[in-house]
């Protein structure tokens, strides 16, 4: 019986020597230890990063803005809107970790030792 132009007894043959190097005991290749060990972030240098990014974005809206305002016709108004909103989505998400880290040393403050 053919089944898809192999025949049945290809497959069966296929199938018993998958069977067989399945329980085929194999030797264990030596482990090779090739992660490197997580480089330690700085906390002001990771948050300086965020408000650089957050700056920067910011700057690029801006400049879209004055672009579409003086008359260029390479800058859409999509493109503007769609800068200023990222920048603004950027700033509040800045601002909820503000928000956050102020509570969190505020709990650390009134903490009792």
């Amino acid at each position: 019986m053919k089944t898809g132009g192999i025949d049945s007894s290809q497959i069966q043959s296929m199938i018993a020597q998958l069977k067989a190097a399945a329980t085929r005991p194999q030797a264990t290749p030596p482990v090779i230890q090739t992660e490197q060990p997580a480089a330690k972030v700085d906390f002001s240098d990771a948050l300086k990063g965020a408000l650089d990014t957050v700056a920067a974005s910011q700057s690029k809206a801006e400049g879209l803005s004055k672009r579409f305002q003086m008359g260029d016709d390479s800058v859409n108004l999509s493109d503007v809107m769609i800068s200023m909103q990222k920048a603004s989505i950027n700033m509040q998400a800045t601002i909820q970790v503000r928000n956050k880290l102020v509570s969190a040393y505020q709990d650390i403050m009134n903490m009792q030792v």
